[in-house]
C-alpha cells in the first residue's frame, strides 16, 4: 500500500483574531470617555458636551477614527514580526479581528453611552445619543494594518542585502565589503 503524504495543514493564529477583537472593548470605552457626546475628557467644552448639536457628530467619529488607525498601526507591528511561518494566514487573521474588534468597538462606545450618559431624547435625530454617524470608521482599523504591514515590509526589505549567492540576507547580518 502506498502512503501519500498529505499537504501540511495550516493553523489559524487564533491570538490574531481574538486579540483585537476583544480590544475593541477597551478601545470603544476610550471612545466614549474621550469623544464629545461622551464624557469629552478632549475638549472639556461643555457646548460639546451633549449630542443635540450637529457639531459634536464629526469630532465624536473623528475620536472613533483616531482611536481605530492607532489599533492599526500596533497590529500592523505585531503581524510585520516575521515570526510566524505562513505569514498569509496570520495576516488575514489579523484583519478579521481588526474588522471583529471595530465592530466591537463601536458596539462597546454605544452600550457605554446608553448605561453611563444622560437619557436623550432621539425623536429630532437619532445622531443625538452617542453613535456613529460615518459607518466607514469602521473600516479604519483593518486598512491602517494593511496598510501599515505593506510600509513596514517594505522597510524591512530595504533593508536587505545580496549575498554572494544572490540570496537576500538582513543587513545587520551580511559581511562588509
Amino acid at each position: 500500500m502506498t502512503n501519500f503524504a498529505r499537504p501540511a495543514r495550516r493553523r489559524l493564529p487564533w491570538s490574531l483574531l481574538l486579540v483585537p477583537a476583544a480590544a475593541g472593548i477597551p478601545a470603544g470605552l476610550l471612545w466614549w470617555i474621550l469623544a464629545p457626546g461622551g464624557l469629552n475628557l478632549i475638549t472639556r467644552d461643555p457646548a460639546l458636551a451633549a449630542g443635540t448639536a450637529p457639531l459634536v457628530w464629526l469630532p465624536r467619529d473623528l475620536t472613533l477614527a483616531g482611536i481605530l488607525v492607532v489599533a492599526g498601526c500596533l497590529l500592523a507591528v505585531f503581524l510585520a514580526d516575521g515570526k510566524r511561518s505562513d505569514t498569509q494566514v496570520a495576516l488575514l487573521a489579523g484583519l478579521a479581528g481588526a474588522l471583529a474588534g471595530s465592530a466591537v468597538a463601536w458596539g462597546t462606545g454605544v452600550l457605554a453611552g446608553r448605561l453611563w450618559g444622560p437619557a436623550v431624547d432621539t425623536g429630532a435625530n437619532a445622531s443625538i445619543a452617542f453613535s456613529l454617524r460615518a459607518w466607514p470608521v469602521l473600516l479604519l482599523w483593518p486598512a491602517a494594518t494593511a496598510v501599515s504591514v505593506f510600509i513596514l515590509e517594505l522597510v524591512t526589505a530595504a533593508g536587505r542585502q545580496p549575498d554572494e549567492a544572490g540570496m537576500e540576507t538582513a543587513g545587520a547580518n551580511s559581511p562588509v565589503k
